[in-house]
């Protein structure tokens, strides 16, 4: 009987430690030696700008972090899907990847209405979503336990951080602002009238437009009525050339800030207003660490041209919002690292919950909390003529912070 009893343990035992490994793998899109990431952006179509070169600044480290040997042992393998910019592709590519392709997380977005549709199927779904660039307001708040983004800033930091700008550097009183009166409009315009708020001695003047506006006379006949001290536009880049262009032919001639929206192709937008005559005063957001020119960012273009030398040959490539791809992959890859060699999903959420990083390409520290998912609350000015960029000196952060509805 006792000789029973140790045969029986031991067969206890022994199919315990064989069930180890096949309970390992029940979490999607991980093996022994690979980690499935589904990465999307859009890769075509009028939205290209925002995503091609953003999701091949995300492979490079991806491809680097490989070559290094991994994730404990693990190597990270891509599955690549193009969302034109569009919802709807973009739902449908993150059904795909999490019901077909079983990936383990998913990392895109770089559109933010796109990004927002993805919210709810995300949640059902329970799979961590990382953004790329989107700033994705409207998935982000209220925080979501699988969402993250904003690494390159959120609409509400946007905002405020153009406000504090144009108070603090420009010392300006009274600032016209021109917002899309969509969400997207809503949620900078949201921390601009917080930031008014917390430096107590400036106002706005706000015009809402439509992000399809063909005339933007009236809004800018507005505005130049109200006198303001500054504009701020926080719009796409095609109203943004229309506004920048009408204010030239109406005389203007006191500080226009740009925000990071409207900055995709910065030539486009020189030829768009017609030249750099009107850009005579005249200011861009970016949340880069530094000018791309500068030694601090070299690494980083290099890294490009490694990778992609035919890409790099060619005119309008790397794309300015290059850069913005590498966040979202960094995060990844250290919150990933912290879930140990047996990841699951929800080891890889707690690492994001308080996770801070200094990435060495962001205008701040990639930063987290339980109540904050948008990693970037901070952004840098330039000085552009149309030919030559003047970096001023700091950056300016919004003080905007998720509150929620009682």
């Amino acid at each position: 009987m006792k000789i029973f009893k140790r045969m029986a343990m031991a067969v206890l035992i022994a199919g315990v430690g064989a069930m180890q490994p096949a309970l390992a793998q029940t979490e999607p899109g991980i093996t022994d030696k690979t980690i499935r990431i589904g990465l999307f952006s859009p890769l075509s179509g009028p939205g290209m700008a925002y995503g091609f070169d953003v999701i091949n600044a995300a492979k490079m480290w991806y491809d680097k972090i490989n070559k290094e040997g991994g994730i404990h042992g693990r190597q990270i393998e891509l599955v690549i899907e193009d969302t034109r910019c569009n919802a709807n592709d973009l739902v449908a590519a993150v059904k795909k990847l999490v019901e077909q392709d079983k990936v383990f997380l998913l990392n895109g977005g770089s559109c933010s209405a796109a990004v927002v549709g993805a919210r709810e199927y995300v949640e059902r779904a329970k799979v961590p979503f990382l953004m790329l660039n989107a700033s994705g307001d409207g998935a982000l708040y209220p925080p979501s336990k699988y969402i993250y983004g904003a690494f390159s800033i959120s609409q509400h930091a946007l905002g405020g951080s153009a406000v504090q700008f144009v108070a603090e550097h420009l010392k300006a009183k009274k600032i016209g602002y021109i917002n899309h009166d969509d969400a997207y409009g809503t949620w900078n315009l949201e921390a601009a009238e917080a930031q008014v708020k917390q430096l107590g001695d400036v106002s706005l003047n706000v015009q809402s437009i439509n992000a399809n506006i063909n005339d933007v006379t009236a809004p800018m006949l507005k505005i130049r009525a109200a006198n303001p001290d500054v504009l701020v536009l926080t719009t796409y880049a095609r109203p943004a050339a229309l506004i920048i262009k009408k204010a030239r032919e109406l005389g203007w001639t006191k500080p226009i800030v740009l925000t990071v929206t409207g900055t995709a192709d910065l030539t486009q937008l020189v030829e768009n207003v017609g030249g750099p005559d009107a850009l005579k005063n005249f200011y861009i957001q970016d949340v880069l660490a530094a000018l791309p020119s500068d030694p601090k960012l070299a690494w980083v273009y290099d890294m490009y041209k490694q990778y992609y030398p035919d890409l790099a040959a060619k005119p309008g490539h790397p794309q300015s919002y290059m850069p913005y791809g590498l966040p979202s992959a960094m995060s990844i890859v250290k919150a990933l690292q912290e879930a140990g060699p047996e990841p699951t999903r929800e080891k890889v959420l707690s690492a994001l919950e308080n996770m801070k990083l200094e990435t060495n390409v962001m205008a701040a520290p990639v930063e987290f909390t339980p109540t904050d998912h948008a990693a970037l609350k901070s952004a840098i000015y330039i000085k552009f003529d149309g030919v030559n960029k003047e970096l001023i000196p700091g950056t300016f952060k919004s003080v905007w912070q998720y509150v929620p509805k009682q």
